[in-house]
């Protein structure tokens, strides 16, 4: 049975820049915004885009993420044709299972999208934070009449170059493909998604497979190749919010960003939902003294503390006399009482002794507590 697109999404390596975080787990399968995990925005988007042929490509630590996944029965993507398929990773000759690039991530799995001879190939990113509607997108590939679309996001001028930058015509047709350029002609950054003629890329795929030189990436080599034979390629322009969150940093500050009065409704629309799989839980419980100021705090959890501009995921305790600040409580933590929590990220199922401060208010990036490293705050052992 033929399908107009199928979507491809790339659940991504290692994540090692989000050090602890991903120690165990897939970047995409990471805990985020109370009660979500970060790839439920991509499904989301997917599933409110009415895209519901969807193969998941995993890499690293896949269990997790599988299980979260599941029939993708959350995000109305447990279809009898099509649904959503995690794709598990191809061993090479050596034994390993990493996708060379992300192109070879693709490549290794055309026997998947040849099989619904999809007319458009949708390739997207789990480690985003964003809602888009992909049909606007798909619509706009198809009134170009273009081979490829890339959707892209202005940034500014000054951190352009830590990103791929596409140089324009005035009708957004791409002449030129810059891979973090050190002087940036302009400030639109690619955001990984891609639109794909299915017939036409698939000839670019097998043709880069076979090339030696070829790092099989759809930055560096796919997406050069395509201009270098002057295929239709365009830029659609994307302005809502969108976050990288693949590193430290950036995970702290969009899970901050939710806490926000205008990014408030990227959780709570009732037109465009985000789902995830929902946990029966019994409500929060606040303690006489406490004191809760513009956070998220999630079922299950029990404040006694002071609790201010934090993410508090289900079944947390706040200690009498604790202050939380600036911080993300990943679920099943228990932080005892008179602690000290600022700007840090503690991880699920620790127990924070009394008295214990944490406080990352002057380091360059949010403190992040694990199992690996609470010994140096407890005293205790990893």
């Amino acid at each position: 049975m033929a399908n107009e697109v199928v979507g491809m999404l790339l659940a991504g390596g290692k994540g090692t820049r989000l050090g602890q975080l991903t120690k165990n787990i897939a970047k995409p399968a990471v805990p985020f915004g109370g009660k979500y995990r970060i790839i439920d925005f991509t499904l989301s988007n997917l599933s409110n885009s009415n895209i519901t042929t969807v193969g998941v490509l995993v890499q690293y630590a896949p269990l997790m993420l599988n299980r979260h996944i599941g029939l993708g029965k959350p995000w109305s993507l447990d279809k009898e044709n099509g649904g959503v398929s995690v794709l598990a990773p191809f061993a090479n000759q050596e034994g390993a299972s990493w996708f060379e690039g992300t192109a070879d991530a693709i490549t290794k799995n055309i026997h998947f999208i040849d099989q619904y001879d999809p007319e458009y190939l949708l390739i997207l990113s789990g480690d985003h934070i964003y809602q888009m509607d992909y049909q606007k997108m798909l619509d706009f590939h198809k009134e170009k009449q273009a081979d490829a679309t890339i959707s892209v996001i202005e940034v500014p001028i000054e951190e352009a170059s830590r990103f791929g930058i596409l140089n324009t015509e005035e009708d957004l047709k791409i002449y030129e493909f810059d891979e973090k350029p050190k002087v940036p002609k302009n400030n639109l950054a690619s955001m990984g998604i891609y639109i794909f003629n299915w017939r036409i890329l698939r000839e670019y795929l097998i043709a880069d497979e076979k090339d030696e030189n070829s790092e099989h990436d759809f930055g560096h080599d796919i997406i050069p190749k395509m201009l270098h034979d002057y295929k239709r390629l365009y830029a659609y322009r994307f302005d809502g919010y969108w976050k990288d969150v693949g590193t430290i940093q950036s995970y702290w500050e969009a899970n901050m960003d939710l806490l926000e009065e205008d990014l408030k409704e990227l959780l709570n629309s009732k037109t465009w939902p985000t789902y995830s799989h929902e946990e029966n839980l019994p409500p929060q419980y606040i303690g006489k003294n406490a004191d809760i100021d513009n956070s998220l705090v999630c079922p299950g959890s029990f404040i006694f503390g002071h609790v201010n501009h934090s993410i508090l995921f289900s079944e947390v305790t706040i200690g009498e006399g604790s202050q939380v600040i600036d911080a993300i409580i990943h679920p099943k933590t228990e932080i005892g009482k008179n602690c000290i929590i600022k700007k840090a990220i503690i991880m699920d199922n620790l127990k924070i002794d009394d008295g214990v401060v944490i406080d990352g208010s002057e380091a360059d990036e949010p403190i992040v507590v694990g199992k690996n490293n609470i010994y140096e705050f407890t005293g205790g052992e990893a």
